[in-house]
């Protein structure tokens, strides 16, 4: 491909001598000049072009670690589903079970993937804190290597240390939920939590802004602690409890009342009660349309229709329509556990073959208009913060059933 190169320059050389000599009536010194400028022009349109072309060609792999199928599904069968589009680009690589308490096996995994002299990119996905010591290894030890992730570590070391670090905006989700509630007609929020789940930070974060936009919007917010699953009797007692609370309140408050908890199983609860009730449900705690919705509604769902998130969207769509409940329900077109390690790959490789580096993408226009042109779903980003130029945040478009 150098040869490429020079050739073309010579050959851009020639033609500039070409020109002169037709231009004599121009003065020398002039005609010099333009000359040595078209040359110049010529040469480095057709230097960039053929670098271009030489990173189209050239072999390489994007490298990608999540947890295992049992651990994490979402993250698994996204990268599994990617490696079957590229299966001669794509490198999957999966984390100990015992990821939580085996950190120096989880960073040898990760770093193992930096001994392939092909490898240019490494993508990490899993909810996992102490993963930074093997990005700091990877950068020391292969700078040419572009690293992806999303994970719980310190945002400041993720910025510091990770190329690109992507990550789902929950605390923002305390404005858009209840913004979106709000939209589809809701005069009521309630949010449904206990004492384990509101001591996590992030959700008491997003609780109080709910509540905040709630008061903004003219929306009556109600806060409902249930019993607490991760002690006493498990998720039995706060099942039961959600299952004589929500008609109480529905009778209280009427069917313009959006119903949102903080806990995966409420949502069996909160589904089936909100298609007898009526009331407003404008997104779950993790909005897919595999939470709870299948089964609730008995959705028949084969194995190959698992990430057909169109298929199972257009079921909700018709059984929604079938109770009454159109425009009472939405969510995400498809889960951001899946949607980001699919993001991260398109994203690389768009890269190299563009001949592009990190801070060339590293914008919210870059990013959304990426999403809405390489993507199922459009997304919306964010900076994470003040001084975190790496580390983006998104936002999934709704769908609405």
């Amino acid at each position: 491909m150098r040869k490429k190169v020079v050739s073309a320059i010579l050959a851009a050389a020639m033609a500039a001598s070409m020109l002169t000599a037709c231009q004599s009536s121009q003065p020398a010194a002039e005609t010099a000049a333009t000359t040595t400028t078209a040359a110049t022009e010529a040469a480095a349109e057709t230097t960039t072009a053929a670098e271009t072309e030489a990173a189209k060609e050239e072999t390489y792999k994007i490298g990608i670690v999540t947890p295992t199928l049992t651990v994490s599904e979402d993250e698994f069968r996204a990268a599994a589903e990617m490696v079957q589009r590229y299966p001669d680009l794509v490198v999957h690589k999966t984390l100990p079970e015992n990821f939580a308490t085996d950190k120096e096996g989880c960073i040898s995994v990760v770093t193992s993937l930096a001994d392939d002299p092909e490898m240019k990119y490494i993508i990490f996905d899993n909810g996992m804190e102490g993963i930074i010591p093997a990005f700091q290894t990877i950068r020391e030890k292969r700078p040419d290597i572009v690293t992806m992730v999303s994970c719980n570590d310190d945002p400041k070391l993720l910025n510091e240390y990770v190329d690109i670090a992507i990550s789902t905006d929950w605390n923002r989700r305390g404005e858009t939920i209840t913004t979106k509630a709000y939209n589809m007609g809701a005069k009521t929020f309630i949010h449904y939590s206990f004492p384990t789940h509101m001591a996590s930070e992030s959700k008491s974060v997003r609780r109080d802004i709910m509540k905040a936009t709630c008061e903004k919007l003219g929306m009556e917010f109600v806060e409902i602690t249930t019993p607490d699953p991760q002690t006493g009797n498990g998720p039995a007692a706060m099942l039961q409890f959600l299952q004589e609370d929500i008609p109480r309140q529905i009778e209280k408050y009427g069917p313009d009342t959006n119903i949102f908890g903080t806990n995966c199983p409420m949502y069996d609860v909160i589904l089936d009660e909100a298609f007898d009730k009526k009331f407003i449900v404008a997104e779950q705690c993790c909005p897919t349309p595999t939470q709870a919705y299948p089964t609730v509604l008995n959705l028949e769902i084969t194995e190959e229709d698992l990430g057909d998130y169109d298929k199972i969207n257009n079921m909700i769509t018709e059984k929604a329509a079938e109770a009454g409940m159109t425009g009472r329900l939405s969510g995400w077109a498809m889960p951001s556990s899946v949607y980001i390690p699919k993001f991260k790959i398109e994203l690389a490789k768009y890269m190299h073959e563009n001949d592009l580096k990190p801070e060339d993408v590293l914008s919210k226009e870059f990013l959304d208009n990426f999403s809405k042109e390489y993507m199922p779903t459009a997304a919306d980003f964010a900076i994470a913060g003040e001084g975190l130029d790496h580390y983006y945040m998104l936002i999934l478009e709704d769908v609405y059933y």
